[in-house]
């Protein structure tokens, strides 16, 4: 039996050692927003509903069994008071002090720790009951706990305290079963004694919470947690309303990904891929998009660690039961935890885009349009999930139909024996690559190219580096070296013929480079050119033409890119016209060799400041056209 009736009337008590100093750090230092504390009330009302949900499957009898398990919530303007109900499972004058005279005495984890192991699994606890509670006085001056325990036996008491250094416990008969908490607001916290504030909190941070939430009798919580349920039941119309919902949008989604997990953590998540990209629109900088959740409680919108930022595209929901929060609920305790949530949810996406793009390819080619350049930042920041990511690249390729896009396995499925790199150029556009110099060579040879014309294309392949252990190449190395490419005779080997043309050839490229001074490395001779005179090629393997260009858009076109090579066709007309004319008239030859390098410096897009060789132009032009 109860032995409530033997307690004093009323009793004022101290709060326990350091209770004054640890209140401050609650109500000053804990929470950085002061309207979390609506969200903890509204917390530990849900947790004291499910409580006497699996409370009552125990019991024969129950204290006040007909009530409607739910959540009220009204507000006094002219009292300027905040009240919240809720029929759950009550507190006798025990439990009273014990949870709220005692700071960060958790009465949800008491309860807890009473259920065996398969119990557990059947109720959703939210954590620590008294220092939530203690929110309540960052916008209150006192507070005041009414409340009546499930037992039959049991009688009603108040707690009040004003946060300062005691409390009051009295009887307080003729209540029904549950807790009443009335705040009586602080002078600066009026604006929660508005509905329309309430609402917006609750709408933030509890929509999902299990039982109603009213508000001046309107139910707010009216969105289902779909992530909660299973897949089979849900239909895509009720998919697509929840995606408005926690997307603020009005577009379908266009992909989505509802998983549960229980090993190595227990998650649920449901994510949206939106149906277009608004930073391609040129809106600015995506947000992140997908909210963290612990039961169903908001502990992060719009989180900035829970997913990469190269997944800020998404929206949706991560809801995880093994969060261990700290005392505030707003930052997470272990890192760790964070990484490994991100780590599962991220890999799931990923698979999950791998599937669409076998599975329906023409939703996974709206996708790559949309979000690929997402994909792309992934491969260059995100070392963890970057061969997951190399899978899902598309580009056209010059055995591609054009404007058709293909993966890296699909060129890998084409390579030749003999064939061990995966090759790339990177233009303006494809006619623009196929109208250059690069990829006479690979036309020649009928080896398969593929064609990146995003400016970022070549720090992705460079980052990627490997693919299905084959290494990615640019075209325009200075060591490029193809299959079918002939080893160099020996000296032995060499006619007399071919000894003379070499000799001409080191000749002229030696008399070139002496004409260009420091603006080359080297001139060579060229292996890869076929109908072009000549062509820019990097010696440094791990910086592309492209990667140069963009880095000079950015602002870096201060750095010191280095000196490039020259290659040249020495049977191509004008080369051997240039030996010739270096004999007759020298001055002028000179000026056609710096026109050659200046025009292959346009073709890899390196031109920096054209005037120059825009005035030697017209001298050559003159020269020709002279009577």
């Amino acid at each position: 039996m109860s032995t409530e009736n033997a307690q004093p009337h009323a009793e004022t008590k101290e709060f326990q050692a350091e209770v004054k100093k640890l209140l401050d750090i609650v109500i000053h230092s804990l929470y950085t927003e002061r309207e979390i504390f609506l969200r903890e009330l509204v917390s530990n009302a849900a947790d004291a509903l499910e409580k006497y949900r699996h409370q009552s499957l125990l019991e024969e009898e129950t204290f006040d069994s007909h009530l409607p398990l739910e959540i009220n919530i009204e507000v006094d303007d002219d009292k300027k008071t905040v009240t919240i109900t809720d029929t759950g499972i009550g507190m006798d004058r025990g439990e009273l002090e014990g949870n709220l005279g005692t700071i960060a005495h958790s009465g949800s984890k008491t309860f807890f720790t009473k259920l065996d192991d398969a119990a557990q699994k059947d109720v959703n606890l939210i954590g620590q009951f008294g220092v939530g509670f203690y929110a309540a006085f960052m916008a209150a001056d006192k507070v005041t706990v009414q409340s009546r325990s499930y037992r039959m036996d049991d009688a009603g008491h108040q707690w009040e305290s004003d946060g300062v250094g005691s409390f009051t416990i009295s009887t307080c008969p003729g209540i029904r079963r549950g807790t009443k908490i009335i705040l009586e607001l602080k002078d600066d916290a009026h604006e929660f004694a508005a509905d329309t504030r309430i609402k917006s909190i609750i709408k933030r941070y509890s929509s999902f919470v299990s039982f109603p939430i009213k508000v001046a009798g309107e139910e707010i919580n009216t969105v289902q947690a779909l992530w909660a349920r299973s897949k089979s039941e849900i239909k895509d119309e009720e998919y697509a309303d929840f995606y408005k919902f926690v997307g603020n949008a009005v577009d379908e989604p266009l992909l989505r990904l509802h998983f549960s997990a229980d090993a190595p953590l227990a998650i649920k998540a449901l994510l949206f891929a939106p149906d277009s990209n608004i930073e391609k629109m040129g809106f600015g900088r995506t947000d992140p998009g997908v909210s963290l959740y612990c039961q169903r409680v908001l502990i992060d919108q719009h989180s900035k660690t829970i997913l990469p930022e190269w997944l800020r595209f998404l929206k949706g929901v991560i809801d995880s039961e093994d969060l261990p929060l700290n005392i505030s609920r707003q930052a997470l305790q272990d890192n760790a935890l964070v990484a490994k949530i991100n780590k599962v949810v991220t890999s799931r996406f990923l698979k999950q885009l791998g599937e669409t793009a076998k599975k329906e390819p023409e939703t996974y080619e709206k996708f790559w349009d949309e979000f690929g350049a997402f994909l792309k930042e992934g491969v260059v920041s995100d070392f963890t999930h970057r061969d997951a990511l190399g899978k899902l690249l598309r580009f056209e390729s010059s055995a591609s139909e054009p404007g058709k896009l293909i993966s890296l396995a699909e060129y890998v499925e084409r390579m030749g024996e003999e064939q061990k790199e995966i090759y790339y150029i990177n233009g303006t556009s494809r006619d623009d690559i196929e109208a250059g110099p690069y990829i006479e060579a690979f036309r020649k040879r009928d080896l398969e190219i593929i064609y990146t014309v995003d400016p970022i294309d070549d720090f992705v392949f460079s980052h990627l580096a490997m693919f299905d252990e084959k290494q990615l190449v640019s075209a325009d190395r200075g060591d490029l070296k193809l299959p079918g490419d002939k080893d160099e005779e020996s000296e032995e080997e060499k006619s007399e013929e071919v000894k003379a043309e070499e000799k001409a050839t080191e000749g002229l490229t030696a008399w070139m480079k002496e004409v260009l001074g420091d603006k080359v490395k080297e001139v060579l001779e060229s292996k890869r050119l076929e109908d072009s005179p000549a062509i820019i090629v990097n010696p440094d393997a791990f910086m592309t033409s492209s990667m140069e260009r963009l880095m000079r858009s950015s602002g870096q076109g201060g750095q010191q890119f280095g000196a490039k090579n020259l290659e040249i066709n020495s049977h191509h007309a004008l080369l051997q016209g240039l030996a010739e004319l270096k004999k007759n008239d020298e001055p002028f030859a000179k000026s056609v060799v710096e026109q050659i390098y200046d025009n292959a410096m346009i073709q890899a897009g390196l031109m920096v400041e054209p005037r120059s060789m825009v005035e030697r132009s017209y001298e050559i032009l003159a020269r020709v056209v002279k009577p």
